[in-house]
């Protein structure tokens, strides 16, 4: 028999239980940005450990847990190791991506879900895995399609979408062939830089990624686009040189600015 709910809260008083605590608050936006400027500046692992102890606080919040792996990612990066920490980066996304497909429906499922499936997407396609990493770029396009069909001032979208196209426009014969089976399309690389650019410069939570990955791209097209490989170089150290000022612990940056000096003709 179902007993009306304050019925059940009568009894539960009566025998002396204590009412059920109120859930956990989720991390706002300020907290979440603390631990990306911890993150960013180079303290991999007190950014993962922050990024744990609020995972803990609500376990049915994918948003730390993203940005925990995301910690991981950057330290594996700085490690200069591919294969650093895989399986415990696998486990938080796979995990990430459980949680915000059990949410609500809504933006904030969709934007979490795409922001999940775009870092495995690029954890699967850094390891080999052409197909699924394609799958999952795929899966993020949509996620991401959804959130500004929904709310059009998501600019932080514009990361995993620039992403997107960018890469797609410039991936090697096999992924291209593999993204067609797929439905992905052909990708514009022109198209992607510009949504790398609108990320960078309006960004939130993706500003300080957005703008490293744009200073990547720009460095890339430098080595394809003899006319304007001086101006492409140009801008992309500049862009690194402001992050590396902003967050001059982080290795990432200063060995990327070292490798362009060294590399400059």
């Amino acid at each position: 028999m179902n007993l009306p709910l304050a019925v059940l809260l009568l009894v539960q008083g009566a025998a002396g239980a204590s009412p059920p605590a109120p859930p956990a608050p989720r991390a706002d936006r300020a907290e979440l940005r603390f631990g990306l400027d911890t993150l960013y500046g180079g303290a991999f692992a007190t950014a993962a450990r922050y990024f744990a102890d609020l995972s803990a606080r609500d376990s049915g919040d994918p948003a730390p847990i993203i940005f925990h792996a995301g910690a991981l990612i950057w330290w594996a990066a700085a490690r200069d190791s591919d294969d650093f920490d895989s399986a415990a980066i696998d486990s938080l996304l796979d995990r990430a991506i459980a949680l915000a497909r059990a949410a609500p429906p809504g933006a904030e499922r969709d934007f979490w879900l795409g922001t999940a499936i775009g870092y495995r997407a690029r954890e699967r396609e850094l390891h080999g895995h052409a197909w699924s990493a394609a799958k999952d770029a795929k899966a993020m396009r949509d996620a991401y399609g959804r959130v500004l069909a929904a709310d059009s001032s998501c600019i932080d979208c514009w990361l995993g979408l620039g992403l997107y196209s960018y890469g797609l426009a410039r991936a090697s014969a096999i992924a291209r062939f593999v993204a067609r089976l797929i439905g992905l399309g052909s990708g514009d690389a022109a198209e992607g830089i510009g949504m790398l650019r609108r990320a960078a410069s309006g960004g939130d939570l993706a500003r300080v990624e957005a703008t490293w990955v744009l200073a990547a791209a720009l460095s890339r097209e430098a080595a394809r686009d003899d006319q304007h490989r001086a101006a492409l170089r140009s801008e992309s150290v500049s862009l690194v040189d402001g992050l590396a000022q902003r967050y001059p612990g982080n290795p990432v940056f200063q060995r990327f600015l070292r490798e362009m000096t060294d590399s400059s003709p």
